[in-house]
This record gives structure tokens, C-alpha cells and sequence, in this order.
């Protein structure tokens, strides 16, 4: 990912960030230019709890390059409590012991390095909500 890229998504990978429809008051995540229920053009900024639960997900058993190291893993589509679907990795557990309906929270996590530049890239993960 090109450095100018990355900076330009900061609000939706580090801070959760959605737009939210002024019109018909739809929540999209990542933020739109025109909302895809009534075609609006104006959307004021929706912060996102990061608290949600898992509606599907699957266990990344040979990874892709670069990723090797974190096999098995869980990718999964995780519903907040906005109504916004988010696919995200589910990591700290055991992706054996996961299942559907499970709840979920969003931590800050690293992502991945970029070995041209030697940038770290940070996004959210989605870890089992412990209810602390």
C-alpha cells in the first residue's frame, strides 16, 4: 500500500469512523460519496462503538504471503452495534473455539510492514469481548 493511500483511510482504520446519511440517517462503512439508500451527497461523521458479533467468519489455514507467521486465523464479518458489517481478522482466541454470535470488540492492532518504505501499517482487529 502506497504511503499516500494509507494516510488518506486514517479516520476509518484508526478511529472507527463511518459516515452517517443527513438525509435518511443510513450508516456506511467506509464512508461514501453518495448514500446507497436515497442517493444523498452529505453525510456528517458517525463515530462506531467497535462493539459487535460475529455473523460469519473462517479459519485462514495456508495464509498468503507475508502472513504466513499467523496461520490458522479467522477472518470474519462482524455486525456492530450500529448495524454497519465489518470484515476484519478475529484474533486472541482460539479460532477453533469461535462461533457465530459470538460478541466481539475492536482493538487497535498492527496490521502489516511495508518493507520498500518500513512503514507499519495499524488498523482495528476484533478480539473476544471479555465484558471488561
Amino acid at each position: 500500500m502506497e504511503v499516500a493511500k494509507h494516510w488518506r483511510e486514517t479516520p476509518e482504520r484508526y478511529r472507527l469512523e463511518a459516515g452517517k446519511c443527513s438525509k435518511c440517517n443510513t450508516i456506511v462503512f467506509p464512508q461514501r460519496i453518495i448514500c446507497p439508500e436515497c442517493g444523498n451527497r452529505k453525510f456528517t461523521t458517525q463515530s462506531l462503538s467497535g462493539k459487535g458479533k460475529l455473523v460469519s467468519f473462517t479459519i485462514i489455514r495456508i495464509a498468503p504471503g507475508g502472513f504466513e507467521d499467523l496461520a490458522p486465523y479467522a477472518v470474519g464479518i462482524v455486525e456492530l452495534e450500529e448495524g454497519v458489517n465489518i470484515l476484519t481478522q478475529i484474533t486472541d482466541c482460539n479460532p477453533e473455539d469461535l462461533k457465530t454470535g459470538d460478541p466481539l470488540v475492536a482493538k487497535f492492532r498492527r496490521i502489516n510492514e511495508d518493507g520498500k518504505t518500513g512503514m507499519i501499517y495499524y488498523a482495528y482487529k476484533f478480539v473476544p469481548d471479555a465484558g471488561l
